[in-house]
């Protein structure tokens, strides 16, 4: 009923940047939040950036003034520029999104998960 896909990782040098895009599609009546989310190997998985359907935005302390988070309404995407790049980043990154969907004749709130994208930050 409703997909999430993530895309643009990839292999980077420290210091480098990349641009991750997630877009959910199907079923969907209306997103509230969107989000990241990375997890690194041996590692919980925790929030990098949020960014609410007015915009709002929230930052992990690691990623401030490294990371942007963006969103289109309009297209059900959000967008993560990632510049000057650690290696310590290196994880496989997730998009959530809280939204409200279709089912039948309903609407439920629920929120759903990217496949993730891997990045690397290497030299």
């Amino acid at each position: 009923q409703v997909q999430v896909v993530e895309s643009g990782g990839g292999l980077v040098q420290p210091g480098g940047s990349l641009r991750l895009s997630c877009a959910a599609s199907g079923s969907i009546f209306h997103i509230n939040g969107m989000g990241w989310f990375r997890r690194a190997p041996g590692k919980e998985r925790e929030m990098v950036a949020t960014i609410t359907n007015i915009g709002t935005t929230e930052y992990a302390e690691f990623v401030k003034g490294r990371f942007t988070i963006s969103r289109i309404n309009a297209k059900n995407t959000t967008y993560l520029q990632m510049n000057n790049l650690k290696p310590e980043d290196t994880a496989v990154y997730y998009c959530n999104a809280d939204l409200i969907f279709y089912s039948g004749y309903e609407r439920r709130l629920d929120d759903f998960w990217g496949q993730g994208t891997q990045v690397i930050v290497s030299s």
